[in-house]
């Protein structure tokens, strides 16, 4: 499946992709042979890409790895942090973290909990990020106040954010405290910080965000740091 070179290089935990059109621009991604331009669409299953004269998929590449992971608060959603806090890798055995070429699939802010895929299959990344296959997430999130059911058929239906309508959404609450709502929340896109963004617009800022699903796989009953290796009827769902 053919993508943008610098989505393909984060996909695979090469980089951010800022990072990535950096690194292009500064000439150390080849393409069979060429040095790589900026905006250039490739596909991994057809093209050699070498980045910094390493191949991107090496002929003896390491066993596919899938994993579900109970992202913990604090924890950033990268392999590499410039700021040095934990990372998503981290929460995994050493034996999992070196020389797999594991990444997360999609990210969950550090203030953020719940399920994260990690893999080093780079086709399930891309099928999985890629706009012709949304797959639904589902969000237990906690927000100051009450929303009204006009609120609650706003946040449904979509708003703008950065000039780009959002998609339509499930949004369910389920419980009121004196001061807070829990709602269930299911996405058919990952914006980032999207549910952040529109509680915070629609006046209703979130005290607390936990992913619980991604399509039909459920995050518990793992705890924070805990993780397990995806079955085969969990990849079968996710494809």
């Amino acid at each position: 499946m053919a993508d943008r070179l610098h989505k393909v290089l984060a996909h695979y935990g090469i980089a951010s992709r800022r990072g990535a059109e950096a690194m292009i621009a500064a000439g150390r991604v080849r393409v069979n042979g060429a040095i790589a331009q900026p905006g250039q669409s490739v596909d991994p299953d057809r093209d050699r890409i070498l980045v910094d004269g390493q191949d991107l998929r090496p002929p003896q590449r390491p066993p596919l790895r899938h994993i579900l992971l109970h992202k913990p608060l604090g924890v950033v959603s990268t392999c590499q942090d410039p700021q040095g806090r934990p990372t998503v890798l981290d929460c995994l055995p050493p034996a999992l973290r070196q020389g797999q070429g594991l990444h997360p699939v999609g990210r969950l802010d550090v203030q953020s909990t719940g399920a994260l895929l990690i893999t080093n299959d780079g086709d399930l990344t891309l099928r999985l990020t890629h706009p012709r296959h949304p797959i639904a997430k589902t969000y237990q999130v906690w927000v100051q106040g009450h929303p009204s059911p006009q609120v609650l058929e706003q946040w449904r239906s979509g708003i703008l954010l950065d000039g780009k309508p959002t998609l339509p959404a499930q949004v369910r609450p389920l419980k009121r405290t004196p001061h807070s709502t829990h709602l269930e929340i299911q996405l058919r896109e990952g914006r980032n910080r999207q549910i952040r963004r529109m509680a915070e617009q629609l006046g209703h800022p979130v005290e607390r965000l936990h992913r619980s699903a991604i399509g039909s796989i459920v995050v518990a009953p793992l705890k924070p740091g805990q993780w397990r290796f995806l079955q085969p009827p969990d990849l079968a769902a996710l494809r």
